[in-house]
């Protein structure tokens, strides 16, 4: 299940491929555009940021652009920044505790292959392919 941070950040970035690598958008614009309340928006940006996603310029005409053009930018890549997983179950998890059944589990490897499935086309999908439609 993705979250409304991964969602938001994903619609985020969107929003910034539209905009073009040529010019700064502001976090108001951003805001506004998106409909994502102001706070929540910085905590996103902050985390784009700080994953090498999104580059900023403070002050007047600054603002948020992509760090690389859309067709280098994978959801993959956004969702793994955002989320604290993607796991489709929570034995999957990163800190799952080892799970007693899981050498007898018959779901276990349904699981796995639904999970190897999600990231392998969620890491082939860029920006630009949602921007051409090609999903």
């Amino acid at each position: 299940l993705v979250s409304t941070r991964g969602r938001y950040a994903l619609r985020v970035m969107l929003e910034l491929a539209q905009h073009g690598r040529d010019c700064y958008t502001a976090l108001s614009s951003i805001a506004s555009e998106q409909g994502i309340s102001g706070k929540y928006l910085e905590s996103i940006i902050s985390t784009l940021s700080k994953g090498g996603l999104v580059d900023a310029v403070h002050g007047k005409g600054g603002g948020y652009r992509l760090a690389r053009p859309p067709r280098e930018c994978t959801v993959g890549e956004i969702l793994h920044l955002t989320e604290e997983s993607l796991a489709p179950v929570a034995c999957l998890q990163c800190d799952a505790a080892p799970c007693e059944r899981a050498a007898h589990c018959k779901t276990l490897p349904v699981w796995r292959k639904m999970e190897a499935i999600t990231n392998a086309y969620i890491d082939s999908l860029t920006l630009q392919d949602i921007l051409d439609g090609k999903y």
